[in-house]
């Protein structure tokens, strides 16, 4: 006797949802088990990952946080995220300003976290969009749980996109920029580095643009106070 349409429908929608949380369930053991290796580790970030699959050069010389200039790392955390020590991967205040802020087209601008980036650089896409967000949010709170602050911002550091051509990681442009590793640099190098950041592809810190050097100069004033903001890194 044939199935009626209705059960055939039925059976279907089923074997499609077993599907889908065979699927989710893969996705979470596999997501499980990098944060487990990378807490060790050193990653590579999804941008690297296209590039190599592709052909395209990639730049990275991996390092640990000790051989990275403490201007460095005290200019990033005040640039790109200054209440790194004082979250749990998430800067609720934060997002709920920018959410505030948005109007009918979307934020005007993000609320990222370096936890936040992080977890985009290393198991998610670049493209910004809500359902990307709505995967960020309890990565980045769990990453945290796991990973302890230092090897957070170690992984940013060395993962990050930091110029055109597929340079990643402080180490490596700082060698592009200043021809120098990025233990040596000095402050205003460092601000430098810093500030271009939000667009390596474009931001050259050997040849900044007034607007570049003057944020540079105001965020070293702001990096040079920021002890009490770095305790977590202690």
């Amino acid at each position: 006797m044939a199935q009626a349409p209705e059960q055939g429908w039925a059976d279907w929608i089923g074997r499609a949802f077993r599907l889908a949380r065979m699927a989710a369930g893969a996705a979470l053991l596999t997501l499980v088990a990098l944060m487990a290796l990378w807490r060790f580790a050193p990653p590579i970030s999804s941008l690297m990952l296209a590039r190599y699959v592709t052909g395209r050069p990639v730049v990275r010389d991996y390092v640990a946080l000790e051989r990275i200039s403490p201007a460095l790392i005290a200019s990033v955390v005040m640039s790109e995220d200054a209440k790194f020590c004082r979250h749990w991967g998430v800067d609720w205040q934060a997002l709920g300003e920018v959410l505030d802020d948005a109007d009918e087209d979307g934020p005007a601008r993000g609320a990222s976290t370096i936890t936040m980036q992080v977890v985009k650089n290393l198991f998610l896409w670049p493209s910004r969009s809500a359902i990307r967000k709505g995967v960020e949010i309890p990565l980045a709170l769990a990453l945290d749980f796991v990973w302890p602050k230092r090897r957070i911002l170690e992984v940013y550091l060395n993962v990050a996109e930091w110029g055109p051509n597929g340079i990643f990681g402080a180490e490596a442009a700082a060698r592009a920029n200043f021809e120098r590793s990025a233990a040596s640099l000095t402050q205003g190098q460092a601000a430098l580095m810093a500030v271009a950041l939000p667009n390596p592809i474009l931001r050259r810190p050997a040849r900044p643009t007034t607007r570049q050097a003057r944020l540079a100069r105001r965020l070293s004033g702001r990096a040079a106070g920021a002890g009490p903001w770095l305790d977590c890194l202690k």
